[in-house]
């Protein structure tokens, strides 16, 4: 499993000029799939995700998670990061 995560202040996904997807503050995430990746790696990279510190606190410091912030994740299928 391969991601690529974006840190977000809105995103959102359209097809044929309906949106289909939609976040707020939060992550975007490209994720790429292969054949040998199952329930125990997405677990893992969900929760790692989860965790990542990249949101700033009132100290204007890197310091706050996903889950600190209440943000959101739109996770959008990228096949051809493998």
């Amino acid at each position: 499993m391969r991601a690529v995560i974006q840190r977000v202040s809105s995103a959102s996904v359209s097809i044929g000029g309906r949106t289909v997807g939609a976040v707020g503050t939060g992550f975007l995430i490209l994720l790429g799939v292969t054949h040998g990746d199952g329930e125990r790696e997405a677990d893992y990279l969900a929760a790692k995700c989860a965790a990542l510190r990249v949101f700033r606190d009132s100290e204007d410091k890197m310091n706050l998670s996903l889950k600190d912030v209440g943000g959101g994740a739109l996770v959008v299928s990228q096949f051809t990061l493998y």
